[in-house]
């Protein structure tokens, strides 16, 4: 059993923009959090998953795109500010909230991103490739963004069709 529930589309929290997390929620329990948020990840098959996500609104969230070599590379974002994007990469995107539903998306190839850690210090990542699409995926969560809305007009009204079918199949809970 999963230490939190993931929340579908079309839940509000997912189309709301999440609060930032104050300097006095830096505390046991937002480590608490991020812990069961990471073991939820995990046992979903995720490589990203945002505060949203598990129907807390705020701007956080938890992402381990493995490394070349396959070892874990954890990382906590905490009020995530995108600095610079550059390039592009056109691929399949899937999301957790939707789950069975995967897109062609478009996104930049690299991104820049400030965010605090767990202990609220200010750090920087340089990110590319799998990793730069995994940012820029979960801060529009942070953001109150689906990825429905990167999508093509005509991709979408397919992906919703697609939902609505779920949801009447009883797939989608």
């Amino acid at each position: 059993m999963p230490a939190l529930k993931i929340v579908h589309y079309p839940e509000q929290v997912l189309l709301t923009v999440g609060k930032p997390v104050a300097e006095e929620e830096f505390n046991r329990d937002l480590d608490s959090l991020i812990e069961d948020m990471f073991e939820t990840m995990y046992e979903a098959g995720g490589v990203g998953l945002a505060a949203p996500q598990v129907n807390v609104s705020k701007r956080l969230f938890v992402m381990d795109v493995p490394l070349e070599e396959g070892s874990r590379n954890k990382l906590v974002f905490i009020n995530p500010e995108v600095v610079t994007v550059e390039g592009e990469q056109i691929g399949d995107e899937g999301c957790l909230s939707f789950p069975g539903l995967y897109q062609t998306v478009k996104r930049e190839m690299r991104v820049v991103v400030k965010a605090q850690d767990a202990a609220g210090k200010l750090v920087e990542h340089d990110l590319t490739d799998l990793a730069a699409r995994c940012v820029l995926h979960e801060t529009d969560h942070c953001d109150g963004i689906v990825f429905l809305d990167r999508m093509t007009l005509l991709k979408r009204e397919m992906a919703k069709r697609k939902i609505k079918r779920l949801q009447n199949t009883g797939k989608w809970e």
